[in-house]
């Protein structure tokens, strides 16, 4: 049988549609879809057959949800392998995919599953089904992190083609606010085989989307899309989209270069067959924007132009730095990197290279937490390729690897790495011999440290250079020849240059002149990332004019909005005595952590700290009025307006939390609450992430939260109603499948006598359905669920 690599990619190929609508036609839906690979295995094979008949080259296992994590105690094995033999039962040319979802928990850290453990369950599933499949579909992942620990996990252990796809919401990010170019640099470089988008919307709504992919996705691009939205219909939820509409809009698709179709939610083999009118095309050929590009899991950052890279978190010269380290007080590397934001660098460097630490450790607990901190990308910086690979593996995103040299042994250490994990490189200019004296020289070790990362599959874009900054107060001729080899690299390699400024002023007084000055002499050959202090208002401003004087409007408007005043020798106290060391005082001082700013950037133990401090100064209820209700509609707004995304509005609400749970000592337990609420996810529905995001966030604002879990009988919300008497019930639904039992579990509350206002969201769920089945009101999302009460408790 001809491989799926020597297809793929150059002729159109089809997957298959949904499977849980044909469970539904048959009436045999259940909680563990999976299990009926076990007990109605005729039923299964059916549904492969349709497909293949319906002229789908994919079929995908019935397996998406077969992990320990949602099949506790379950024999995995038995259920894997009897879903693949169903899938080869009725196949002829068709390829078998192994269908891998998510795990139906967050990863730390917004959740508590953490990445080890969740790796450890996608392994399972791999190394059951790796010697019986043609390949993999990681497919509906909502999180980057989830989805980047399941391709690690297949990739890891074996070698057949897995394809990775995700779902995005009409603001055009995922769940987690993941854009479809950060998907597909991280994907791509991973060395996924297929990349894409499947689940999510119609096809209509999914074409900006699948644009974006198209526009910035080197491999071949996958669309599965939803037939539309669901109505609901005498009693069911339905989808109206005819198949004529859907093949219309995946012929276009087609055209402008998707290469694999198929069908998701609400599709069924008459939708695949209309598609496979497309089936043996060629793929026209696209043009790929190749950029220099890292990334966090909700900032990509293209590396054009000069970007700030902060230095500020690497202990070389920092003694207090180096003492948090030692003492793994890792809150002082958190604001370090709060102020450098706040100070507009672009990048942050994260060194923990401290003697007598574990750095390794270190490393991995450090870049983990600072996603919640900040959505800046990170360069991973060390000399100890262990503690390389932790920051890569725990990354969430595309990290900027620092760095590798021209040593041949450095270089099989560490190309390796970056391109398992998708990173970026910056390559130093010295080898065994150490750094030379030359431009040439450098530029030679420079073109070695190229090739060798082409020899690796890493391509020129995912390489940057550094040219070495050496100080002019022990070998000033040579501070010329970093700035000719920084020209030579620019102009006859073509990629993106590094330096680390201040290294230049080491022993001379008057330092920071010397930076700014030997700043704008690199920025005019070539420089593209400055490695500074971005709290050094000089320095920040040097950028700014430099940018300003070259013929962009944009960077001449700029400068007049961001120019930071600084304090000259006139302007200070006693001028004529002041030495040169000090003509120039710019560096500037960060304010002090505020309760608020703490409570937005999800740091708890300063929650906690702040909290008590501004109880010795103000009421209770003045610091919940005055500063965590503010500070919690301000994160509401940022989150409404995409300037944050689910990370932090999750950790924002968890670190208020925390100043609540303080306050909440200064009262009487009976008055400790704002309202009590009532969630579950109904009967039938085993998807809670919705419903734990909303859980929290209703902590957080000072709720009473009864959460009665998933798949909940709608006799036992009842009885919590009786028992707690809430303010609110909200029901969650991710399922189109379980609408209809949404709508039962609301006539049987209120054929019961539940007066309490019933209010039901989740994915699947519109304003119009919820009326359909008699709701008493819909929200979005979690944030306006919130926002809704407490208009109604007002």
């Amino acid at each position: 049988m001809i491989t799926i690599h020597e297809r793929l990619g150059h002729e159109v190929m089809i997957f298959d549609g949904a499977f849980g609508t044909e469970l539904e036609k048959r009436g045999i839906m259940s909680k563990m879809p999976e299990l009926l690979n076990i007990t109605n295995k005729d039923e299964i094979a059916d549904i492969h057959r349709s497909y293949i008949e319906a002229g789908c080259d994919f079929i995908t296992t019935n397996t998406f949800g077969a992990n320990r994590i949602k099949m506790p105690g379950e024999d995995l094995k038995c259920v894997i392998e009897s879903a693949i033999e169903l899938a080869k039962r009725h196949r002829t040319t068709q390829y078998v995919m192994c269908d891998i979802g998510p795990l139906g928990k967050m990863l730390y850290p917004m959740g508590e599953l953490t990445f080890d453990e969740a790796y450890e369950a996608f392994k399972e599933m791999v190394l059951i089904a790796k010697d019986k499949v043609d390949g993999f579909i990681l497919e509906t992942f909502t999180d980057l992190y989830e989805l980047k620990c399941a391709l690690l996990a297949v990739k890891e252990n074996c070698d057949k083609p897995v394809f990775t796809t995700m779902t995005f919401d009409n603001t055009g990010h995922t769940l987690t606010g993941t854009s479809p170019r950060i998907m597909a640099e991280l994907m791509s470089n991973m060395g996924a085989d297929a990349i894409g988008v499947n689940c999510s919307l119609g096809p209509r709504d999914l074409i900006p989307i699948v644009n974006e992919l198209l526009q910035y996705c080197d491999k071949p691009v996958l669309v599965q899309p939803n037939r539309g939205i669901p109505a609901l219909h005498n009693g069911r939820a339905c989808y109206t989209l005819t198949e004529k509409d859907f093949a219309m809009t995946m012929a276009e698709f087609q055209q402008a270069g998707v290469a694999v179709l198929g069908g998701c939610c609400g599709t069924n083999p008459d939708f695949i067959r209309a598609i496979a009118a497309n089936k043996g095309k060629t793929v026209p050929e696209r043009k790929v924007v190749k950029q220099t590009v890292i990334t966090s899991a909700t900032k990509y950052l293209p590396l054009d132009g000069i970007k700030v890279c902060g230095e500020r978190i690497n202990p070389t010269g920092k003694k207090k730095l180096k003492e948090a380290i030692l003492n793994e007080d890792f809150d002082y590397l958190f604001k370090e990197a709060i102020k450098q934001e706040e100070a507009k660098a672009d990048l942050l460097d994260v060194n923990l290279g401290v003697p007598k630490t574990d750095d390794v450790a270190n490393m991995k607990k450090v870049v983990v937490q600072l996603s919640e901190i900040t959505a800046l990308p990170l360069q991973i910086d060390s000399s100890n390729p262990a503690a390389i690979e932790a920051g890569c593996r725990y990354y969430n995103g595309v990290p900027l690897i620092n760095s590798v040299n021209g040593n041949a042994d450095n270089m099989a250490k560490v190309f390796p790495i970056a391109k398992k994990y998708g990173a970026v490189v910056l390559g130093l200019t010295m080898d065994d011999n150490g750094i030379p004296q030359t431009a040439e020289e450098r530029f030679a070790i420079a073109e070695r440290i190229i090739d060798g990362a082409a020899s690796y599959g890493i391509a020129r874009h995912r390489m940057m250079i550094d040219t070495l900054t050496l100080t002019c107060s022990a070998q000033q001729p040579l501070v010329k020849e970093t700035l000719r080899a920084l020209r030579m690299v620019t102009d006859k390699l073509g990629v993106k240059t590094a330096l680390g400024v201040s290294n230049v002023s080491f022993g001379m007084p008057n330092r920071e002149l010397i930076n700014s000055s030997f700043l704008l002499m690199a920025m005019e050959n070539g420089l593209t990332m400055p490695i500074i202090n971005p709290c050094n208002a000089t320095m920040m401003n040097s950028i700014l004019a430099f940018k300003a004087l070259r013929g962009n409007p944009e960077d001449l408007n700029a400068y007049i909005e961001d120019v930071i005043p600084v304090t000259t020798m006139a302007d200070a106290p006693n001028a004529a005595t002041n030495t040169a060391a000090a003509a120039v005082t710019s560096a500037v001082k960060p304010s002090e952590l505020s309760l608020k700013e703490a409570v937005k950037r999800g740091l708890k133990a300063d929650s906690i700290a702040l909290t008590k401090e501004a109880l010795k100064n103000q009421p209770p209820m003045s610091v919940i009025n005055d500063i965590l209700i503010p500070t919690l509609n301000e994160v509401g707004s940022d989150f409404e307006k995409q300037r944050i995304f689910l990370p932090q509005l999750i950790s924002a609400s968890e670190a208020c939390k925390e100043a609540f749970d303080v306050i909440k000592t200064m009262f009487d337990q009976g008055n400790s609450h704002k309202g009590t609420i009532v969630l579950a996810t109904v009967k039938g529905d085993v998807h809670d992430i919705g419903k734990n995001i909303v859980k929290v966030i209703f902590e957080s604002y000072g709720y009473k939260v009864i959460d009665l879990g998933k798949d909940t009988p709608k006799e036992a919300i009842k009885e919590a109603d009786e028992k707690y008497h809430p303010d609110i019930i909200g029901l969650s639904a991710l399922m189109t499948t379980t609408v209809l039992s949404m709508e039962e579990t609301i006539a049987y509350l209120k054929g019961q006598g539940v007066t309490t206002p019933i209010y039901v969201g989740g994915a699947v769920l519109t304003r119009v359905l919820a009326d359909q089945i008699h709701a008493d009101g819909y929200t979005k999302d979690a944030l306006e669920f919130v926002e809704t009460v407490e208009k109604i408790s007002e």
